[in-house]
């Protein structure tokens, strides 16, 4: 599958100039706190906390404040007087696993009167959240307080009692994943119906019997797989060489994960002019070269939109299915955690390739073949977790990841590493005690399991599991 793009948001437009009103000018601003903030949000929090509410004596700070990682957002009034403020901190000592907890909220009595200072706050403590890479983000709230992060959209997960006082866990729903699942492969099923992606499983669907949403389809009668990807316009524009190297790339990872040797590729090119092909082409011939398989042919046509699809032909007497899991299979991840993050693709895709030699490339692409799980998948568009839940899907299960055994590199956040192209990685699944054989450079962990039911759930270290992908991830069910 192709790599995603990353991309921003375009900056919205403000309101008044376009009505041609008056610049309005705003009643408070939410920025990230500088230390002259931090140390006036601290005073607030005496203020308040200590004195009008006297849930702490004498001081509320704890090691949260004292914690590098924290952030501080503050509520600023024109005049630059701080009037609130919240911060967030990981829940956790080490590394970073992706599960944040925002704490003392609070809004001078003074400001209360503004109206919305605490809902910006909270609403900009969810942003920051997710831009750090969370897939859980918790705050423990006075009881009387539940209600305004209810209407936020927070979930109320149970009552506790803190410093002698009702509180209210509540959580935000991070939809990270599941809006990354909706995006890439929520409408397949549908949308393919009428090529044998429906409701029949049988030699006339999609992939054959069994193999259907499978990385590569057999070729009935013989012993091929094929493989087929397209790459995103976009990327052939930005970086036509590295678009031509995960061409490549992509369509070799698909065969990996059918245990299938790669014998040969053919592409279809096109570009507005010769120069343009000519980087794209030079990408596909270092990739081809990288990993010893040629391209066969193909077509290439000038003076149109750039576009790029490969398709990659292997062999297996034994193609390896995604659906060949069962409930209580042990799912292990196998990833190439070197390199970094592409420039221009922070965050979307890891390189990890581009720089191994080809006996390591060859190494992790023979991984699936030498090993034989009862399931794999690459990771693809969908991320590690959609990939999971298509697995999951195909073999008419669920699934759960154990967020802090997910072999991961230093450089990536939980959130960007659950749902980017990670370069080579493989999902499998199988019986537990089976034993991988060595997979090269890449890093091989067991990190979750397939469940009884539909979807996907993050497992983390204090045995809560919260919900990632909802249901199925394509709609196609059981292979």
């Amino acid at each position: 599958m192709e790599p995603r793009t990353a991309h921003a948001d375009p900056p919205p437009l403000e309101v008044s100039i376009l009505s041609g009103l008056p610049r309005q000018v705003p009643r408070f601003r939410v920025e990230v706190a500088s230390p002259q903030d931090e140390a006036a949000y601290l005073t607030l929090r005496r203020d308040v906390f200590v004195g009008e509410q006297g849930l702490f004596t004498g001081d509320d700070r704890d090691e949260t404040d004292d914690d590098p990682r924290r952030r501080v957002l503050v509520a600023r009034t024109p005049e630059g007087r701080v009037v609130g403020g919240v911060r967030l901190a990981p829940a956790t000592a080490g590394p970073d696993i992706g599960w944040w907890r925002g704490s003392r909220l609070v809004v001078a009595t003074g400001a209360r009167s503004l109206g919305g200072v605490g809902s910006a706050l909270v609403r900009a403590a969810c942003a920051h959240a997710e831009e750090v890479g969370a897939l859980r983000f918790e705050a423990s709230v006075q009881a009387a307080n539940a209600v305004l992060f209810q209407r936020l959209g927070w979930e109320r997960v149970r009552e506790l009692d803190l410093h002698g006082t009702p509180h209210v866990l509540v959580r935000y729903p991070v939809q990270r994943v599941q809006r990354l699942v909706d995006a890439t492969k929520a409408p397949l099923a549908a949308l393919l119906a009428d090529l044998g992606g429906g409701a029949d499983t049988g030699a006339g669907a999609l992939g054959g019997a069994g193999f259907r949403g499978d990385d590569g389809a057999p070729v009935p009668g013989s012993d091929l797989v094929a493989a087929c990807d397209a790459i995103v316009p976009s990327m052939l524009e930005r970086d036509p060489v590295w678009a031509g190297w995960c061409a490549v790339l992509v369509n070799l990872n698909d065969l990996a994960a059918m245990g299938a040797t790669p014998v040969g590729m053919l592409d279809a090119l096109a570009a507005r002019d010769a120069h343009q092909a000519q980087r794209i082409v030079s990408g596909l011939r270092a990739a081809a070269t990288a990993w010893g398989v040629p391209v066969l042919g193909g077509h290439t046509q000038l003076g149109v939109p750039a576009a790029l699809s490969v398709t990659a032909l292997g062999r297996t007497g034994s193609p390896v299915p995604a659906g060949g899991g069962r409930a209580g299979d042990e799912v292990r991840l196998t990833a190439d955690l070197g390199g970094g993050w592409r420039p221009g693709y922070r965050g979307a895709q890891w390189d990890s390739t581009s720089t191994r030699r080809g006996e390591d490339l060859r190494a992790m692409g023979s991984f699936v073949a030498r090993s034989r799980p009862d399931a794999a998948k690459d990771v693809s568009m969908a991320g590690l977790v959609g990939t999971l839940g298509m697995l999951a899907e195909a073999s008419g299960t669920g699934a759960e990841i154990d967020v802090a055994a997910v072999p991961r590199p230093g450089a990536a956040s939980v959130g960007d590493w659950f749902t980017c192209f990670p370069g080579f990685a493989m999902v499998t699944a199988s019986r537990p005690g089976w034993e991988p054989q060595h997979a090269g450079p890449a890093t091989s962990a067991a990190c979750g399991r397939l469940v009884a039911g539909e979807g996907v759930g993050l497992r983390w270290p204090d045995g809560e599991v919260t919900r990632a992908v909802r249901d199925t991830v394509t709609g196609w069910g059981p292979a």
